[in-house]
């Protein structure tokens, strides 16, 4: 890269005062007559490097008229478009300037009219000669060569500078022209660098610089939801602090990121652009390339990829310099295909096409290179001194622009003439502010115009340009940032053309309806480095790349909560389908049409209508001598726990709630509690008559059958009782369990509806009545060893026994292998 030139101070560096010391000595030129511009065009010019027009305010002017030089050369081929049209632009706006009785009246523009030569270093030189009338000369030790003091030739003092185009030459310019406090307005230069008011506070643009070029581009980018994309640049000033500038942007913003940043460079070597396409294609997700390059470069580049068979790989956004051109793309429509481009807002000057068109050798003899472009631009040449090769056909100076050569507006006269007139409305302001009411130019602006004040009022000018846009500065001295978006298209006839697609005035308005992709596909490309996740996955960024991530399911109970995380659901919910968000778990309860409800209910409705069919039989035959011997009011009580036992089914089958959890704790442990508690006072009974009457005859006491019910009873409210207090301790209510049925699946979790009843509360709630069946079950052994007297009683213990000992089965059975809270009531059930 070439070093560029700036001032750290103000003092001026050894160099540019020999620059300035060699320029002084041109001033020392005797003065023999004024003649500026010789009649004859194939006669040397006086100024053969620049123009000069008479006029009470010069204003200098820079424009590169001739190509970059090359093997030491300054200057090389002619630019007819952006050297000939521009300074013609220039010359047009003063002519209309000066006619126009309403802007400077009674004062008249000139201007002084330097070729830049597309190279900073050649055009500082030149642009010395805009500071020459503000350094003091020092004539004393010259002399004549007749002794005679020397007559100095008064230098044009330059009030304010048009130009320059390229960015390096308006840096390296304005350098120097701060020093003197000469404003200076480009038609051309974007570098967001010349945006920095510290540095070059006497610069100001009626383009808007590459920063907005750049928003404009990350907008386009954004809008089409492209999110890893490559930059390219040319090696320079434009190239490199353009990409710069969109690199900033897309860090302050965020949703970009950059793959690649690479750079042509000034002088590429032979296999550098298959270079280049190579390492683009290393970083292959990033299709849109970012491009800050002179068109030479950009045409190159498209050449490259189509050499390397990438057409239709790569979707081009080009800048400014590539514009809506035909040069970079022709030959290469293909590989450029769905290219989108930017170009500041502009619009041809017709009444310019007038005056161009009406050019001739003879009327336009103040441009001296005009006669150069006349041969450039019609293919022949101008007698023996012609600058152009070889034996062409000779000019006859009757050719017509536009007529016998192609013509087109180039794009940047709009902006020379809005710089132009920029400069002439700051000096009409500055006129009416120190001069109001005189005519022509007053003592206090034509002795010395104090450039920082001019540059004051530059930069508070509003007034509708060439075009018909307003042309305004902020306090940078930028243009507001306009531009229109264009897209290269190949239409369904093969025909390839740019068409208009959107704008930018400090946002973005693009009709994507209106784009076209490869083949007129009109779905849009992408540009990412990994696709998005699906639904229920979660981002895991790439360390160092925010743009590229790998998906990962949430898994299990977990579900997306963020972009990039998941997160557990509740306990009594799991994921839904999408696992972006969690719903409740089903909640299951024991359905009356379950197997382990219908074998349960079929037991109990056999239990219930065998018990009912023995209670009818004992109601029918109850005053019978075998109803009354077997304990009459005892049975009673022993038949109606056992329809209790059977009867509970069917509380523990219905669905929970306060009413039937409130009669399940009641009733689980009382049909238990009457069966064993009758049994119990039964055999006690019998077992104190035996013992008694091992002893005496004498009966022993409470034996009578209402002695019998009151020691029944009194053992079933100790039951009651305990139920009563469970019930002011823990009230009944209904819960969901969740534990068992929440599966490692989600889609199989389930919930189980059931009473609040713990295994502890089930234990103490029965017993009691397993308490009363140990009891009874000893009586029932001892009752077996009484004599052989009472063989009477041998039944009753020996059905005791048996009773017990099944119940004694059931308990292990209905605590240990129960996995189920859905099955444990049917358990209880078949228990009971």
């Amino acid at each position: 890269m070439e070093p560029q030139w700036r001032p750290v101070s103000y003092p001026l560096s050894p160099s540019f005062i020999f620059l300035l010391v060699a320029t002084s000595y041109t001033w020392l030129i005797p003065v023999a007559s004024p003649q500026r511009i010789p009649t004859d065009p194939q006669a040397a010019p006086e100024y053969a490097h620049s123009i000069r027009l008479d006029g009470d305010i010069i204003l200098g002017g820079l424009f590169p008229v001739h190509a970059r030089g090359d093997r030491g050369t300054p200057c090389g081929e002619l630019k007819k478009e952006k050297g000939i049209h521009r300074l013609e632009a220039m010359m047009f706006a003063i002519d209309l300037i000066n006619k126009d009785p309403e802007l400077l009246p009674n004062i008249t523009l000139g201007a002084r009219i330097l070729d830049t030569c597309s190279r900073d270093t050649y055009a500082l030189e030149q642009s010395l000669t805009f500071v020459q009338a503000l350094i003091e000369r020092d004539g004393s030790d010259v002399r004549c060569a007749n002794g005679d003091p020397p007559i100095f030739t008064k230098p044009d003092k330059i009030v304010g500078v048009i130009g320059a185009a390229a960015s390096s030459v308006s840096i390296m310019v304005a350098n120097i022209l701060r020093l003197f406090k000469i404003p200076q307005i480009s038609y051309a230069s974007t570098a967001p660098e010349l945006s920095d008011n510290t540095r070059y506070d006497f610069f100001s643009r009626v383009v808007p610089p590459d920063s907005y070029q750049a928003q404009a581009m990350m907008d386009i980018v954004t809008a089409m939801e492209w999110n890893y994309v490559s930059t390219l640049a040319s090696e320079g000033n434009y190239g490199e602090s353009g990409v710069e500038a969109f690199i900033q942007i897309s860090r302050e913003t965020g949703g970009v990121c950059i793959a690649q940043s690479l750079k042509i460079p000034r002088e590429p070597r032979p296999g550098e652009f298959d270079k280049i396409i190579r390492r683009l294609l290393e970083t292959s997700n990033a299709r849109a390339i970012i491009m800050f390059a002179n068109e030479d470069d950009i045409r190159r580049v498209l050449d490259a990829a189509k050499r390397n068979n990438q057409t239709g790989h790569f979707l081009w956004v080009g800048s400014d310099s590539w514009g809506s051109k035909i040069s970079p793309v022709i030959g290469q429509e293909r590989v450029a295909e769905g290219a989108i481009t930017i170009l500041p807002k502009r619009a041809s000057v017709d009444a310019f096409d007038r005056y161009f068109r009406s050019r001739s050798l003879s009327n336009n003899r103040r441009n001296v290179w005009f006669a150069e472009f006349w041969e450039e631009n019609f293919n022949c040449k101008l007698g023996m001194h012609g600058k152009r090769p070889g034996s062409l056909k000779k000019c006859t100076g009757l050719e017509k622009v536009g007529r016998d050569s192609s013509y087109e507006q180039e794009g940047k006269v709009q902006f020379v003439m809005d710089a132009v007139y920029a400069m002439a409305h700051a000096l009409h302001r500055m006129h009416r502010e120190l001069c109001y009411g005189y005519p022509g130019l007053c003592p206090r602006m034509a002795n010395n115009i104090d450039g920082k004040e001019l540059l004051n009022h530059i930069r508070a000018v509003n007034f509708n340009g060439s075009a018909g846009t307003p042309v305004v500065f902020n306090e940078n001295g930028d243009a507001p940032g306009r531009y229109d978006i264009f897209q290269y298209q190949i239409t369904n006839r093969s025909t390839a053309e740019y068409r208009v697609i959107g704008s930018w005035t400090n946002k973005l308005h693009l009709k994507v309806e209106a784009m076209r992709w490869r083949m007129g596909d009109p779905t849009f490309p992408a540009s990412v480095c990994s696709l998005p996740c699906r639904t229920g996955e979660r981002k895991k960024v790439v360390k160092g790349v925010p743009c590229c991530w790998h998906c990962e399911r949430c898994e299990g109970y977990h579900f997306q909560a963020s972009e990039f995380t998941c997160e557990l659901c509740p306990y009594e919910k799991r994921p839904d389908a999408n696992r972006t968000g969690c719903t409740p778990i089903p909640i299951i309860k024991l359905e009356w049409h379950s197997p382990w409800a219908i074998v349960p209910v079929f037991i109990a409705m056999l239990g219930i209508i065998a018990t009912s069919f023995v209670i009818v039989t004992f109601v029918r035959y109850n005053d019978t001598p075998i109803v009354r011997a077997s304990g009459r009011e005892m049975s009673y009580v022993l038949l109606t726990g056992i329809f209790l036992c059977y009867a509970i089914t069917f509380l523990m089958i219905a669905t929970p709630d306060v009413g039937v959890c409130s009669l399940r704790r009641i009733f689980l442990g009382l049909g238990m509690c009457f069966s064993y508690a009758a049994l119990l006072t039964k055999t006690n009974r019998i077992h104190r008559i035996f013992e008694q009457g091992k002893k005496s005859v004498t009966a022993p006491r409470f034996i009578s059958p209402a002695s019998q019910l009151v020691i029944t009873f009194s053992l079933i409210s100790v039951q009651l009782l305990g139920v009563f207090v469970w019930f002011a301790v823990d009230p009944p209510h209904t819960v969901v369990d969740y534990g068992e049925q929440r599966t490692q699946d989600p889609t199989a979790a389930r919930g189980v509806l059931k009473c609040d009843i713990s295994d502890l509360s089930l234990i103490c709630s029965l017993g009691y009545s397993i308490l009363l069946m140990v009891t009874c079950t000893v009586y029932a052994i001892k009752t077996r060893g009484v004599p052989e007297t009472f063989n009477e009683a041998k039944p009753i213990g020996f059905t005791m026994y048996t009773t017990c000992i099944i119940w004694l089965a059931f308990i292990p059975i209905f605590f240990g292998t129960s996995q189920s809270a859905e099955r444990r009531p049917c358990l209880v059930c078949l228990a009971n």
